[in-house]
């Protein structure tokens, strides 16, 4: 059975984004003198937009946010901007197809949280809470599911499915329900044409395009069950992802290696939506979301090989 981390400890201590400066020069020839096994990243196989940005702000190192002047590297993880040496418009924007929700436990640490990256990247697309500060989800229990892993939990594939038990028990059974407007628009229809409760599922060529959110909680594996057993979440549709293995550098200790950070959650959770769901060729549409992950993943592997540490 797959098991899926809700670690979100993503964000590289800040005291240590700059390295000693005795590691400069072999930082600056990494690529020319690391091993073979040491450039095997599975994340360089993404089609990313170009990360020079990164590059030239890591060079500068701390910069102020422009909302609430703290000093950052590369965002402010509190109000969700990037910091001045990183312009807005040189930061990919990702459009998705749902809305996220993602639930930040009150104790998971700001500055180590990849839950962020979702929301400089998606901004459009994601919200952020800190729990118990929640939305009620009971009247839209027929479009939500949550990402989380347990003996109830079905496959991506089986989601349109499952959500259509909702509408059989009469949570989307009247018009007012069934014709809002899907994320992918339906076909006209009649105006006095009646409509089927099941259509509220698939009622065009792509099942499950009546799923327009999707909820992750952001957490360690051992803060979970607080916000699980929150009466809020209770009867929602839970999702779990195929076994996939984590490239995530602050690992749980004693964790296997498929407990997935935050962002690589959101974004493998996609990859899926997309094949099994919209049932459309993947293009690399939803990489930029590990933009930074994937910067802060090459910047700390360089830094422990610089250190003699791999």
């Amino acid at each position: 059975q797959l098991t899926m981390s809700l670690n979100s400890s993503t964000f590289l201590h800040e005291e240590n984004s700059e390295g000693p400066k005795g590691n400069t020069e072999c930082l600056e020839s990494l690529e020319l003198h690391a091993p073979s096994s040491f450039q095997d990243n599975p994340l360089k196989q993404l089609q990313l937009a170009s990360q020079e940005v990164l590059e030239k702000a890591k060079k500068s190192g701390r910069s102020k946010c422009p909302r609430c002047s703290s000093s950052r590297m590369f965002y402010c993880y509190t109000c969700f901007v990037p910091v001045e040496t990183v312009p807005t418009k040189e930061i990919p924007t990702v459009k998705l197809p749902l809305k996220i929700d993602i639930i930040k436990h009150p104790n998971e640490t700001d500055g180590k949280s990849t839950a962020v990256h979702a929301k400089l990247l998606a901004p459009d697309d994601v919200t952020i809470y800190k729990y118990p500060c929640i939305p009620e989800y009971e009247e839209k229990r027929h479009e939500i599911a949550l990402i989380f892993p347990g003996p109830n939990s079905v496959s991506v594939k089986d989601i349109a499915f499952h959500l259509q038990k909702y509408s059989k028990k009469g949570v989307c059974n009247s018009d007012d329900d069934c014709s809002k407007e899907p994320l992918l628009k339906q076909a006209k229809r009649e105006p006095k044409e009646e409509k089927n409760p099941n259509e509220c599922i698939s009622s065009s060529r792509n099942e499950g395009i009546r799923l327009k959110k999707i909820i992750f909680i952001d957490s360690t594996w051992n803060q979970t069950n607080k916000i699980m057993t929150d009466e809020r979440l209770q009867g929602l549709l839970q999702i779990e992802l195929k076994t996939r293995k984590t490239c995530f550098w602050r690992h749980q200790k004693g964790k296997p290696d498929t407990y997935l950070s935050t962002i690589e959650a959101i974004y493998y959770f996609l990859v899926d939506y997309h094949q099994e769901i919209l049932k459309e060729n993947y293009k690399g549409q939803y990489d930029n979301l590990l933009f930074f992950f994937s910067f802060m993943h090459t910047l700390i592997k360089n830094a422990k090989y610089c250190a003699g540490k791999e």
